[in-house]
């Protein structure tokens, strides 16, 4: 079994059903006949590029599951600093909003500073911060 088949059932996994924990994820792919550790998951999780909802795991950039989800639930606030975009999520998600928007190759974001629960994106100007917010805004709903 080879990573890229791994992570393909892991992506058809998230697909067909509401998986929480990476247990969860773990045991699925367990009754499918792949062992994979924790780390691996984890591993494979940020490869592909996935984000935890509360729907779920969720590929970024899918369309929300039951009008809910995704992106959307990463962002609670967004406020603009002079140059810098001040981007509020839960607890445990800024890194994800923050790769989010590094993959969109924006040319106005200078680059993304990801803590616990806070992004910040900088711009060259204020002008181009009201710009990407408006981008961000229109990004995750």
């Amino acid at each position: 079994m080879t990573k890229v088949y791994r992570q393909g059932q892991i992506l058809k996994a998230i697909r067909k059903q509401r998986i929480l924990t990476q247990d969860e994820l773990a045991r699925t792919l367990r009754g499918q006949g792949i062992e994979a550790t924790q780390v691996t998951l984890s591993r494979d999780i940020r490869d592909l590029g996935l984000v935890k909802t509360a729907d779920g795991y969720q590929l970024l950039g899918s369309p929300p599951a039951k009008g809910k989800g995704g992106l959307l639930e990463l962002l609670l606030d967004a406020r603009v600093a002079q140059n810098l975009l001040v981007l509020k999520t839960p607890a445990a998600h800024a890194a994800s909003l923050a790769r989010a928007i590094d993959e969109q190759g924006w040319a106005d974001v200078v680059g993304t500073v990801a803590g616990d629960d806070t992004v910040l994106v900088v711009t060259p100007d204020q002008r181009r911060a009201e710009k990407v917010r408006k981008k961000v805004l229109a990004f995750v709903s």
